[in-house]
């Protein structure tokens, strides 16, 4: 395979795909003397995309966190986030390969922003490792690999906080804390409203770039030959590496809806569904899907994209007495009242956390389970998977929880797995 690209032309492209934070406050170098370096969490993100930085611009306003080493497979990127961030004081180390912050001892924790063909792989080892984890969202490409990170996290004792931020932001708890206590009334329907995301005709074949290790970049992914612009952020659309943003952002509004309602985890559920898939191009996840969730108590929760959907973006818990919806940046009622509602203490209340990597850091001290635990995104992350099989078989489905299978359908349960490329492996 050819590898002739011009480095120049790259790093051109992959300037212009990203930008840079760079500032780095002076807690991330043990200026400010508030916390010893001795006593503070050696952290590595992987994955330097759009969220691997974000990961580290927030680790670098908290004391208690010390940032040791960054990880991509795209060396040229890589290489020119290394020399940005040292320019603002921050020396980090640097590797193409994540197995080999996985064999730091020194490392007390990563955080892992690749794609989610690689969740489950990257986060048992480091759980095998020692490592606590934070792993962003989804958190796995199928539910057998989500089921085996629980697993791994339970087993080796480790803290996994993911990507669910919403959790973190006291509008969102608020709601769920106005719908499980009765504040709407008796609860009717939840709608949940997400992006539906990008629809690709064509990536046209290319050679692979000269400083990209792309056969680590696939990992247990099929091998396909490289196409031009896919991993800066097209594979989000392509079912090989995610499950496209049914899954990617729906997991976010999905989230809500189960812990402001967690009927729909106390018991099977019925689910059905309709989506459009483009019937040419290589984008082949789901758009404009439309589905519905029935929890065993009767409550319904409609799950749709932003183009089909009715109330665009966001979690609406709707009672016989009212409604409150939230999305990012914004909360409303049916009644202004409702928001002004004060939650008794003898009501039931949510996990509080005010900051979600904060959050992580000190649960990995207390060793108390943060606010988006594995247990909690893999209930979302399987809804969301669910919600796409019950599109692509074309018929209502029936999913025991317990069991984590489909009832009495073994083609949709043969979906639940996949097969991963020699010699990647569970």
């Amino acid at each position: 395979m050819s590898l002739q690209l011009s480095r120049r032309k790259f790093l051109k492209k992959a300037a212009a795909a990203v930008t840079l934070p760079y500032l780095v406050p002076a807690s991330a170098l043990g200026l400010d003397g508030n916390v010893a370096p001795s006593e503070r969490i050696n952290v590595a993100t992987i994955g330097m995309g759009s969220r691997g930085p974000n990961h580290i611009s927030m680790l670098s306003s908290l004391k208690q966190a010390q940032l040791t080493t960054i990880c991509d497979v795209r060396g040229d990127a890589l290489k020119k986030r290394q020399e940005g961030y040292k320019k603002n004081g921050l020396n980090l180390k640097a590797t193409k390969d994540f197995r080999e912050i996985m064999a730091d001892p020194s490392i007390d924790a990563v955080t892992i922003a690749a794609p989610e063909n690689w969740h489950a792989l990257m986060t048992i080892e480091a759980a095998k490792n020692g490592k606590d984890i934070y792993c962003e969202k989804a958190l796995s490409l199928t539910v057998a690999e989500g089921r085996a990170m629980c697993d791994a996290v339970r087993r080796y004792g480790r803290i996994l906080q993911a990507g669910t931020q919403q959790r973190s932001d006291s509008r969102f708890r608020q709601a769920c804390e106005l719908a499980m206590n009765g504040y709407l009334g008796k609860l009717e329907k939840v709608y949940v409203g997400v992006p539906s995301g990008r629809r690709i005709l064509k990536l046209e074949p290319g050679e692979v770039p000269a400083d990209i290790n792309y056969d680590l970049w696939l990992g247990p992914a099929p091998f396909k030959p490289y196409r031009k612009n896919l991993c800066n952020y097209n594979w989000y659309f392509l079912t090989d590496y995610c499950a496209g943003w049914i899954q990617s952002w729906g997991v976010h509004h999905l989230d809500i809806g189960l812990w402001g309602a967690p009927e729909f985890l106390e018991g099977p559920i019925e689910v059905v569904g309709a989506a459009q898939f483009e019937p040419e191009g290589d984008a082949d996840v789901s758009f404009g899907w439309q589905v519905k969730v029935k929890a065993k108590s009767g409550l319904m929760m409609e799950f749709h994209d932003n183009v089909s959907g009715l109330y665009k973006q966001g979690v609406r818990f709707i009672g016989d007495k009212g409604w409150v919806h939230v999305t990012r940046g914004g909360i409303k009622a049916s009644d202004p009242a409702i928001l002004s509602m004060v939650i008794k203490p003898s009501d039931k209340r949510l996990y509080v956390s005010k900051n979600h990597m904060e959050n992580f850091l000190d649960c990995i001290k207390s060793r108390r389970d943060p606010v988006a635990s594995v247990d909690a995104c893999h209930a979302s992350s399987t809804l969301s998977l669910v919600a796409d099989i019950a599109t692509r078989v074309k018929r209502k489905v029936k999913w025991d929880w317990q069991k984590e299978q489909f009832i009495g359908d073994e083609p949709a349960n043969r979906m639940l797995s996949r097969t991963m490329r020699k010699p990647w492996h569970l």
